[in-house]
């Protein structure tokens, strides 16, 4: 037998498989092991979370075919009858459902233009604060209109926006007349606009919060002995290890852009302003809960979620284009 022949017979075992290559199988075998023994804790907790995204997030994609349908509750999906794409054709021929689209359009790019800042320059400011009370004061009084619902909130709004309210008290000391903002087509986009960045803006700062305590503060105490200030600090230390963690959040804001808030609009609004405030989610509701035309509510609601993952992959795209992968999602 020749030398080379005594090497590869000493590598190789059954099923001509070399010996490295089994051991490395079986190394790998081990690290999973080891790894889901050390980590078996944390994947249990997981379990509650993929049941809730499995059962109320990818189970009803099936219900999907209600778009393509004609579909009547007491035949079911499979025994109401197929029409296509007759649904969405009606949906695009109705005048209505463009004016539809651009409420919708309108009122979340004013949300994201105005919205999306404040929660960073909070978090920004607030950072700067060294009074650690008045500090965890603000941040709990940011967070606490996050969890009260759109019901309640849109009481209070609406009740601090009457006739009788604050607002129009005010205004009556200067002898204006009492303005009926919620029945006004001229302001009830900014009063949406405006409530929503009330509501969410602490709650939407915690992530910003948690970038910006991870930051090394040797390089802030470095910044320091050379003589920089909080702004010079700010500008050219905090906010640029902050465009990541800025950027996914984009992307991911990108992806509802559609999105312009169903719970709020629903308890805002009324018939006066739909003109202005009548977007995707309500007229969904109504066509599909109150006139009971399923297949075409459904074929508007799909439309509308194909539409924010085109803008969501679209986005990640350009953000990784720009600045690499520490910038996208994936």
């Amino acid at each position: 037998m020749k030398e080379g022949d005594r090497r590869v017979s000493k590598t190789t075992v059954l099923g001509g498989q070399p010996e490295w290559n089994r051991q490395s199988k079986t190394r790998d075998a081990k690290s999973k092991r080891y790894a889901f023994k050390k980590y078996r804790v944390l994947l249990i907790m997981m379990i509650p979370a993929i049941l809730y995204v499995t059962i109320f997030n990818y189970v009803p994609i099936y219900g999907l075919l209600i778009a393509f349908e004609d579909f009547q509750i007491t035949k079911g999906f499979f025994g109401s009858p197929w029409v296509g794409f007759a649904n969405f054709e009606k949906a695009f021929q109705d005048p209505y459902f463009y004016q539809v689209l651009k409420n919708t359009v309108l009122i979340s790019l004013y949300r994201m233009l105005w919205g999306f800042p404040i929660p960073i320059i909070f978090a920004l400011l607030l950072s700067e604060i060294k009074n650690m009370k008045f500090k965890k004061f603000v941040q709990t009084a940011s967070y606490l209109p996050h969890f009260i619902s759109w019901i309640i909130l849109g009481g209070i709004f609406m009740s601090i926006l009457s006739l009788e309210g604050p607002i129009n008290a005010i205004f009556g000391l200067f002898g204006v007349d009492p303005i009926l903002f919620m029945a006004d087509t001229g302001y009830f986009r900014a009063i949406l606009v405006i409530s929503s960045i009330l509501a969410s803006f602490g709650w939407s700062s915690i992530i910003y919060f948690a970038a910006i305590s991870g930051i090394d503060p040797h390089l802030h105490e470095a910044a320091v002995v050379d003589g920089a200030g909080r702004m010079k600090r700010m500008m050219y230390i905090t906010i640029p290890l902050l465009m990541p963690v800025i950027s996914i959040m984009l992307v991911l804001s990108m992806s509802g852009i559609l999105d312009a808030g169903f719970d709020q609009i629903f308890n805002m609004y009324n018939p006066q302003v739909y003109d202005v405030a009548d977007i995707i989610d309500t007229y969904v509701y109504r066509k599909g809960l109150v006139d009971m035309d399923y297949g075409y509510a459904t074929a508007v609601g799909l439309f509308k979620s194909a539409i924010g993952l085109i803008l969501m992959l679209s986005a990640n795209g350009l953000a990784r284009r720009m600045g690499g992968g520490d910038y996208t999602l994936w």
